[in-house]
């Protein structure tokens, strides 16, 4: 599992940021997989952040664990239709069932490529490392 991906799981909740015209938008998210070396998330294509990133794809994600350590992404988020892939993410993260199915229509999946993620604590110097 890449280390983005076992660093968010820890969060538990960590939050995606976008940008609506000139105007940061921000929410918390708890979906996260490796799907074809990938790190995936998912959403619903009705939300505004689905909006949101269609007209600009930049987005960044930052989570905190229990141990204080921190993580930041910046990348370019890519919507993924592959059935497979989605079905994957469903397997990976069962709680996302009780709101999507593969034939909802709205279920969307998307993965981040270039990509740069860094880890930092207030004690240790910051790893940074390529999706």
């Amino acid at each position: 599992m890449s280390k983005a991906v076992e660093f968010l799981k820890e969060c538990g909740t960590f939050y995606l940021a976008t940008t609506e015209g000139n105007q940061p938008r921000v929410r918390p998210f708890g979906a996260i997989a490796e799907i074809k070396g990938k790190v995936y998330t998912a959403t619903n294509n009705t939300k505004p952040v689905f909006k949101q990133i269609a007209a600009n794809s930049k987005v960044e994600i930052s989570g905190c664990n229990q141990e204080g350590k921190w993580i930041r992404i910046s990348a370019d988020a890519v919507v993924d239709p592959d059935r497979d892939a989605k079905a994957e993410m469903l397997k990976q993260n069962p709680m996302l069932s009780n709101l999507y199915n593969l034939d909802d229509g709205i279920f969307e999946i998307l993965y981040f490529e270039n990509g740069t993620a860094t880890i930092s604590s207030f004690t240790g110097e910051p790893e940074t490392f390529n999706l």
